[in-house]
């Protein structure tokens, strides 16, 4: 991590001596850092945070191998008491900050938990865990325990009091300037980055956009305006709004429409050219009037929408949900509308109905061995076929993957549907050649039942033709069944 995005940059002057207790700090320092730089940025918040739980966990594992080395060296000494209650404060204080966490603003209790914890951490580092360590180590040189306080807090007084009082001085403040930087900064690039999407969506918006001052001179406009009024960006800045589109000002909508966009801050509907206007589509005008801080119009901003392009995105949207994207052909979705209305007609005219399930036999394979790209190909030839093959009042349905459901209706003789199906099992039989140069092979499965002399309604006619199908899969592949109570 950059030692300038560090609210707790380690320094050797924080090292104790005692090789364990200095490991454990160091990452204590490290979780404090990366817990600063995934709330600070706005990437995480200190709810539900791994970090703070992780930083909390090794809290209280560090203060035990600590108080674990006090024990062992000091006893039930008066250093060694003082010391453990500060732990106790600090975790009682960690666990009041975690309380505090749900109803909080996020990032001002972020800044103060994380300036508690440089400040306390650095501050027991430098002064009680020295302390303690010169303790230990002058003990380890062969000390008496009261020899080695002795010596420790001769050690630890005077000019070394100074000297950590200014370092913690400087650390405080370090940190707090550096969390302060980290919020201005990460701010910054959030404010840079909505401003780079809100230029990336103004740009490759379908709509045309365009910006005026107060008095309609174009300031900007998005390139979708551009295309509309033929002409280039550079060309269309200082001219004037009336010169570019007139018919925003003919007589029948100058009025209302700027009338309205000052006086209510927008106008929404359809302009329609004059004929003197007439090089000019219909299109859907959205305008609308921007005020500064004082309240002072200062901008309007304009949506165009064509019309045309309307209705073409309306017939789009529609079709794609009805239909298959690939194939083209109708989705599940209009499966059961056709099968409700096949229903009906037969039960009107006294024709039977038949109600067929495809599935290709060896699909998988030529997805595995050539891609889903030659699968896609294989698909789109072969609905094109048996598209060729059924009767313009027949539907043909894909429901999904190598699945379609085809409805044969007015079927006068079950012979009919016998040949019919011959044809679709013979015609995808043939290979398909992909644009490769490569060719596939495939198969088909089918079973089909007939209204009304089985099933009663559309989810038993469909429960039944997939049962027959199976059974084709069953004995071989490659032909067709009919449903039968017995199958």
């Amino acid at each position: 991590m950059n030692n300038n995005n560090m609210i707790f940059p380690w320094d050797h002057n924080f090292e104790t001596g005692l090789k364990v207790v200095d490991e454990q700090h160091h990452h204590l320092v490290d979780l404090i850092n990366s817990l600063a730089a995934r709330t600070l940025d706005g990437s995480g918040t200190l709810q539900n945070n791994e970090i703070f739980e992780q930083l909390t966990a090794y809290t209280h594992y560090h203060f035990s191998t600590e108080e674990d080395i006090w024990q062992r060296y000091l006893g039930d000494d008066a250093l060694t008491t003082t010391h453990q209650q500060n732990h106790a404060d600090f975790i009682r204080r960690l666990h009041e900050l975690k309380v505090q966490i749900e109803d909080a603003n996020q990032t001002v209790l972020a800044e103060e938990t994380l300036s508690f914890l440089t400040h306390w951490l650095a501050f027991h580092i430098l002064d009680s865990d020295r302390h303690l360590a010169k303790v230990v180590i002058s003990i380890e040189q062969g000390m008496s325990l009261e020899e080695a306080k002795e010596k420790a807090l001769e050690e630890m007084s005077g000019a070394m009091r100074v000297l950590i009082t200014t370092f913690l001085k400087m650390y405080d403040s370090l940190s707090s300037r550096t969390i302060q930087l980290m919020l201005e900064i990460n701010e910054r690039q959030r404010a840079e980055a909505r401003l780079r999407l809100n230029k990336n969506a103004f740009d490759s918006t379908l709509e045309g956009i365009f910006i005026t001052d107060q008095h309609g001179v174009i300031i900007d406009a998005n390139p979708s305006f551009c295309l509309d009024v033929k002409a280039e960006h550079e060309q269309l800045l200082g001219r004037n709004i009336r010169d570019i589109k007139p018919s925003m000002f003919d007589h029948q909508y100058a009025e209302d429409v700027w009338t309205s966009a000052l006086q209510n801050g927008h106008w929404v509907g359809e302009i329609k050219p004059s004929p003197e206007n007439s090089h000019d589509d219909p299109y859907w005008l959205a305008l609308s009037s921007i005020r500064n801080d004082h309240g002072q119009i200062s901008h309007f901003a304009g949506v165009i929408s064509s019309v045309s392009r309307l209705i073409e995105r309306h017939s789009y949207l529609e079709k794609a949900a009805n239909h298959d994207l690939l194939t083209a052909l109708p989705n599940r979705r209009i499966l059961d509308d056709r099968l409700s209305l096949a229903i009906a007609h037969s039960k009107r005219t006294g024709l039977q109905l038949a109600v067929c399930y495809l599935d290709l036999d060896g699909f998988k394979s030529v997805n595995d061995q050539l891609g889903h790209a030659a699968g896609d190909e294989v698909l789109i030839s072969i609905a094109k076929r048996m598209l060729n093959i059924v009767r313009g009042e027949d539907t043909l349905v894909r429901i999904g993957g190598d699945e379609f459901v085809l409805l044969l209706g007015d079927i006068h003789d079950v012979v009919n549907v016998h040949v019919l199906l011959k044809r679709i099992i013979h015609a995808v039989s043939e290979p398909v050649e992909l644009k490769d140069g490569k060719s596939a092979s495939v198969g088909i499965s089918i079973g089909f039942t007939l209204f009304p002399q089985t099933s009663a309604n559309e989810e038993e006619l469909l429960r039944d033709a997939d049962l027959a199908m199976y059974e084709a899969k069953r004995i071989g592949k490659g032909c067709y069944r009919q449903f039968h109570p017995k199958i």
